[in-house]
């Protein structure tokens, strides 16, 4: 994303999205009552009797009041609706409009007041957000591969050799290697990773390490599957490709989440408990899920989730949103979407 104009003091922004990334993070910073204005179509009805009308969409700038806010990450553009607060005179003020945003779109936002994390989210999403990443977990027959994204990561395929028991074991492992390496390169040159990652049980990761090794960091995992890459994700050999990836700091403050609690440490999880340790001073760090804002949104019940964002950042805390894209996001999720670190443990 490019800011075009910004005044935070004013509660004003102007952008570009660049990608879907962007889309992305503006699901955090998009809310309800928002003004948002950008280029938008309009259907219009041209012609005298109502048979003979013509329908056109006509561009037309247009600012709405949002009222609701849609992203898939398997679309390619942000749909904000709302109601329409000014425009030419076939277009009525109050008028229901949706405007697609997507990249290339440039778009201005006013809101009654920016909250901190949200800022946060559109200055890292104007920063250089580095180049992409491969996962690769395999073994000596199957491999699955993923590219990381800022919102969890992709999965591009997968691919599976044929081994026989009374087949020659040695051909079987060089043939598949080979295929893997091809398919590795093949998925380099239609992305141009800036890092790959590579990732298996036991030593069959000495195969690759003899095939492939420009931009390959070479990691240890106990599965071939889905959850290898997840594995592969917190395995400390990768944390410096990792360490510019935003779901890689989600991920591990969860487990520095979930720690807590096991031990009946400085944590607390659940709204309610949550609450009570954001008005008793304690809460350091305020985690919560992607769906669980979503899910408040939805019931339009956010703004007491709001007020308690709004509450830890004025005694000096932080905020961080947690996609359910990845493995510590769907944890989370399993304790009801929102979870403190505290700053000491409360007596229960």
């Amino acid at each position: 994303m490019k800011f075009l104009d910004k005044n935070y003091k004013k509660n004003f922004v102007r952008m570009k999205i660049e990608n879907l990334d962007d889309l992305w993070y503006l699901t955090y910073v998009l809310e309800k009552s928002d003004t948002l204005k950008a280029l938008t179509y309009r259907k219009i009805k041209l012609g005298g009797e109502e048979e003979d009308k013509k329908i056109i969409k006509k561009p037309v700038v247009l600012p709405i009041t949002i009222e609701k806010v849609e992203f898939s990450k398997f679309s390619t553009s942000l749909r904000v609706a709302g109601t329409v607060l000014e425009g030419p005179e076939d277009i009525p003020v109050g008028s229901h409009h949706t405007i697609t945003l997507e990249e290339g779109s440039e778009f201005s936002l006013e809101k009654k007041q920016f909250l901190k994390y949200q800022i946060d989210k559109l200055e890292e999403a104007c920063q250089d957000k580095g180049g992409k990443i491969l996962v690769v977990v395999h073994d000596r027959e199957e491999a699955f591969f993923a590219m990381l994204k800022k919102y969890g990561y992709e999965v591009l395929g997968s691919i599976k050799g044929h081994a026989e028991k009374k087949a020659d074991v040695k051909q079987e492992k060089d043939d598949f290697f080979m295929t893997l390496k091809n398919a590795i390169l093949e998925y380099d040159k239609r992305y141009n990773f800036s890092s790959i990652i590579i990732a298996s049980p036991s030593f069959w990761k000495t195969y690759m390490q003899k095939l492939i090794k420009e931009k390959c960091v070479f990691a240890t995992c106990s599965s071939v599957s889905i959850n290898g890459i997840n594995e592969v994700i917190r395995r400390p050999e990768v944390q410096e490709v990792l360490k510019r990836e935003r779901f890689a700091e989600e991920m591990t403050k969860v487990e520095t989440l979930f720690e807590e609690i096991s031990k009946n440490g400085k944590a607390e999880y659940g709204l309610k408990q949550v609450k009570k340790a954001i008005e008793s001073g304690a809460a350091s760090e305020l985690l919560i899920t992607d769906l669980f804002i979503k899910k408040k949104r939805q019931e339009e019940n956010f703004e007491e989730v709001e007020n308690l964002m709004r509450n830890v950042e004025n005694m000096g805390g932080s905020v961080l949103i947690i996609s359910c894209e990845h493995e510590g996001g769907q944890k989370l999720d399993g304790l009801g979407g929102i979870g403190t670190i505290l700053r000491y443990s409360l007596t229960r």
